[in-house]
């Protein structure tokens, strides 16, 4: 790994920006290029001194500037978009531009979280502020060594101009004075027609180390003295252990020790992240991945019931006995939807379901930990940081200020990372065997642990006049742990008589956040239910859809509902257009969705191969505020795209006496490269809305658009994921 070194008067500059405090830069993981990389950049040349201007930012005496990206990285992008966002403020050439990923650091950051789409919408001010007061900064010590006043003096790709004495300035240059300014109370930002960063399609910042595979990623970490862990959990829910003989290990070639540890013990308190069915576990420590991934099959160990395992059947019984009978909690109310139902001349009556999902990282689960007797160091793929300190501290009964958490890029999360059992239990078996270890997890123990998106059962009914107009509208859903019902969101607003309630099913299954949580089942179930109401109003589904936002927009029902109508309508427009829908075609379905603040209209046109369902294009209109980096928000649309087309065809878990059937991607159906669609096209409304999410919304609306085009092909409606079975073309 490439080393990167402070000089003594660079490390006094540094340290007098921050207090006193020594400032870290991680470049050990991200940060610094190869020798051939930089002559490939002979403009970028990395310079002998450093300042820090603030938490985000360093300073070259050369103008390079290190810009620090607080987010963790899971493939969404925001270590290229977030410090985008500060460059374009601070008004710096991109090109002069590194970026290093930020390590846990609550004092100077905030919500260094990746979740619920959320980095961009929630830094977009924050990081716009902090570029723009590091400006502001160069500016005054720019004006002080000018003797000029600084309303005279401009900026502009890392310079400062006073163009009435034809004198100038680089960043570097004023640096290490604009360290030592008072802060301002307030700063001017930009407007946003004078972007010149923000807006512009830019590279992944770490694109070539990815493809040439240099440490980026949590399975890259080497540590000298550094050994290998894994682990084994019950093999079905419901399963405790009971007893551990490794008699067959000890000796084995390689293998330190076999250790018990009890991920959640008694009178700890644990995180809203902490989900873990099996906290006991056993944990094998090694010389190599190898060793101890065979010295775990060695181990005899004995397990015992703890609560009633169940099979697939039975619990999808209990989730369909309690949607239809069980007592549920009212969410929603408004008007009278029973006496809507009672004078109703058609009613349209439907139950959808979705399975369990795993969330099937290509990086398996795995984490660095060296804890010692004083201070813990932690360094691994996790989506939510603070939460796995502040677990880890309690564990180790620990101070926090002496748990440290460094974020490597994952190989993929969606929403699994957001829970840290397994950093939990690197640091656990670190300080158990008395060594630095790095787990890993097999495939087989991830898809096996659980953790997974919860199954759902939704039941929707609608109430129809004689002329076809919407008059009641009823939604009753549950599922393992959770109903993903939305009391608030459409068509709720849209019609006077409507009512929401929720039911949830308990579950020695854990489950939590899986891509577009709740959304990635309720958006294809209310969008194919949709479609079924426009066809037994006799409308166009679009059409339908329109009129129903239109009633929402002039005079809605409720004062709860959480989208702006007219955004909503303004996508599924758009989509129409660019698509160039028309009723007659039997191969295309529609679905629009809003989730995590964006809006999202899709047309998806499909067709059957061998009998099976496969999509082969899909129009996609995005209204999510100003797009940041184009580049990145077309993958992360299509990636959003590939994902729910394809576990809405083939991802099921399904159990045996409490056993996973799919352990790994032997019986495991993902989505292929052929199955893919051939185009997908994306059209973002253009707005000066501030950032929405992005990473999320593309995922839940092509289920419902996949569900209603196989209807159009087939004449069968689809009510139950996964949806790939052998179909016939409609007739």
């Amino acid at each position: 790994m490439s080393q990167q070194t402070t000089s003594r008067r660079s490390f006094l500059k540094v340290s007098a920006a921050t207090g006193g405090g020594l400032l870290l830069g991680f470049s050990w993981l991200t940060s610094c290029e190869s020798d051939k990389a930089r002559k490939a950049r002979p403009e970028l040349v990395m310079p002998e001194e450093w300042v820090a201007v603030n938490a985000f930012l360093k300073i070259g005496e050369n103008g390079v500037v290190t810009i620090m990206s607080p987010n963790p990285e899971i493939g969404q992008n925001v270590k290229t978009a977030m410090p985008m966002i500060v460059a374009e403020e601070l008004d710096v050439d991109w090109n002069n531009v590194i970026v290093e990923q930020a390590g846990l650091d609550t004092d100077n950051f905030e919500r260094q979280i990746a979740g619920g789409s959320q980095s961009i919408r929630h830094g977009w001010e924050p990081l716009r502020k902090t570029g723009a007061t590091a400006r502001y900064l160069l500016l005054q010590a720019a004006a002080q060594q000018l003797e000029v006043d600084p309303a005279e003096l401009r900026t502009e790709r890392g310079m400062i101009y006073h163009d009435g004495s034809d004198r100038s300035l680089g960043y570097g240059e004023v640096a290490s004075l604009a360290a030592t300014l008072p802060l301002p109370e307030e700063v001017t930002l930009k407007q946003n027609a004078d972007f010149s960063i923000v807006g512009v399609a830019t590279k992944n910042v770490d694109a070539t180390k990815i493809v040439t595979g240099r440490p980026l990623y949590g399975l890259d970490i080497q540590r000298e003295g550094m050994k290998y862990a894994a682990i084994v959990h019950p093999p079905a829910f419901g399963l405790k252990l009971k007893s551990v003989d490794d008699s067959a290990v000890r000796g084995m070639p390689g293998i330190q020790g076999v250790y018990t540890i009890n991920a959640a013990p008694e009178g700890v308190e644990l995180q809203w992240s902490d989900v873990n069915a099996f906290p006991n576990l056993v944990a094998v420590v090694g010389d190599d991945t190898w060793q101890v991934f065979q010295a775990k099959t060695k181990l005899a160990l004995e397990w015992e019931e703890d609560s009633a395992p169940e099979s697939s059947p039975m619990q999808r019984e209990r989730l369909q006995e309690l949607l239809l009978e069980g007592k549920a909690e009212e969410a929603r109310r408004d008007g009278d939807p029973e006496a809507a139902f009672a004078r109703a001349a058609t009613v349209v009556d439907r139950i959808y379901s979705a399975p369990f999902l795993p969330h099937n990282t290509m990086e398996p689960m795995n984490f660095f930990a060296d804890v010692r007797d004083d201070r813990a160091e932690l360094v691994g793929p996790i989506q939510t940081p603070e939460f796995l300190r502040k677990s880890v501290s309690a564990l180790l009964d620990m101070p926090e200020d002496k748990v440290s958490i460094m974020m490597s890029r994952m190989g993929g999360g969606f929403g699994r990372r957001l829970y840290g059992n397994f950093g939990v239990e690197a640091a656990l078996i670190s300080r158990a065997a008395g060594v630095p270890v790095k787990l890993v997890y097999t495939r087989e123990d991830d898809m096996t642990q659980g953790t997974y998106r919860p199954e759902y059962l939704v039941r929707y009914r609608a109430a129809l006049d004689e002329d076809g107009k919407l008059i009641g509208f009823h939604v009753r859903g549950t599922g393992a742990g959770e109903s993903p019902v939305f009391a608030n969101r459409f068509p709720a607003g849209t019609v006077d008589n409507y009512l929401a309630e929720n039911l949830t099913q308990e579950s020695n299954v854990s489950t939590g956040a899986w891509r577009a949580p709740r959304s990635n089942f309720i958006a294809g179930a209310e969008q194919s239910f949709l479609d079924e109401v426009a066809e037994a109003a006799g409308k166009d589904p679009i059409d339908f859809r329109l009129e129903l936002f239109a009633r929402a927009a002039s005079d809605p029902v409720g004062e709860n509902n959480d989208y702006d109508a007219e955004r909503y309508a303004g996508v599924l427009e758009l989509v129409r257009d660019k698509s160039g829908w028309s009723t007659g075609d039997d191969a295309r379905g529609v679905a629009a969705y809003y989730c995590h603040n964006s809006y999202v209209a899709q047309v998806v046109e499909a067709s059957l191969v061998d009998g099976e369902p496969r999509v082969t294009e899909v129009h996609c209109a995005v209204d999510c505020g100003i797009v940041v980096n184009p580049e990145g928000a077309h993958n992360q649309v299509e990636g959003g795209i590939i994902d729910g087309v394809g576990h809405a065809l083939y991802g099921a878990v399904t159990f045996t006496d409490g056993k996973p059937d799919q352990q790994n991607f032997d019986n495991y159906r993902l989505i292929r490269h052929i199955e893919a669609p051939r185009a997908i096209h994306t059209h973002f409304v253009e707005n000066d809305i501030a950032p929405t999410g992005l990473g999320e919304p593309s995922l839940p609306p092509v289920i419902g658009g996949l569900a209603n085009a196989i209807y159009r092909l087939t004449g069968e409606r689809v009510y139950d994921q996964p949806f790939a079975k052998p179909r016939e073309l409609r007739g």
